[in-house]
């Protein structure tokens, strides 16, 4: 049986979890980061990840009400998050939308659920039955650790090329230069939430397994769009 870790091996652990797993690792982010992409692509991109992130105050919502009172620092957490998201300046789905627009896509498209692939059905789903099913700080590992944590080393890479290479303008890729802060400070309170309150050997070993899954969910997303819209040509004529 696996021992109980202390805070700096776990956190080590939990960072292992996710390595390897990146969807900086996926065909579709080398293919943005080396500007291969056409600006249809994009577009499907932007349509498909709406319905991921579009739901995030969601699932935080879910798990904010199943959170023990007594943990009041992930509780607080939580519900900045949420009005980060949603109220606290502009709305990041509406960033998300402006830079979809500029892509060549229109609102009511990237709105309509019809236009997500059924993998990215799958992520949304999933990321709605962690949040109301499991323990909530296994549920915090997943979504916040597992997910979100990944998000400001993935636009790193990919933001300067919308500039340099797809000529966006500042206002069009705000919703990139937001997340590369703001998840950053997210990422890295859930792994301090994570690592108080994962206080069991059961606990940290559900936690790790849950942050490898979650990554590799996210990267099989992002290579299904690669699959879809790059291989298979699906629909990319819409946004050209």
């Amino acid at each position: 049986m696996s021992k109980l870790m202390s805070r700096d091996e776990f956190r080590t652990a939990l960072e292992q979890a996710i390595q390897g797993k990146s969807a900086n690792k996926s065909p579709f982010s080398l293919a943005w980061a080396g500007g291969t992409l056409s600006r249809a692509h994009l577009a499907r991109w932007a349509e498909n990840h709406y319905h991921y992130v579009g739901p995030f105050a969601d699932y935080l919502g879910y798990l904010y009400a199943r959170m023990p009172a007594e943990y009041v620092d992930a509780k607080d957490f939580l519900l900045a998050n949420m009005y980060e998201e949603e109220i606290g300046g502009d709305r990041h789905t509406d960033l998300l939308i402006r830079f979809a627009e500029a892509c060549g896509t229109t609102r009511e498209r990237v709105k309509n659920p019809d236009n997500m692939s059924p993998t990215t059905l799958g992520l949304q789903s999933w990321c709605y039955s962690v949040a109301m099913r499991e323990d909530p700080i296994v549920a915090v590992a997943a979504l916040v650790v597992g997910l979100e944590s990944q998000v400001p080393s993935i636009y790193r890479k990919q933001t300067p090329t919308l500039r340099e290479k797809y000529g966006f303008t500042d206002e069009e890729v705000e919703f990139f230069d937001l997340h590369i802060v703001s998840d950053e400070i997210h990422g890295e309170r859930g792994y301090q939430i994570v690592l108080e309150h994962a206080t069991t050997v059961e606990l940290q070993q559900r936690c790790l397994k849950i942050c490898e899954t979650g990554a590799q969910m996210r990267l099989l997303y992002t290579t299904a769009l690669y699959h879809d819209y790059v291989e298979q040509r699906q629909d990319v004529a819409l946004a050209a």
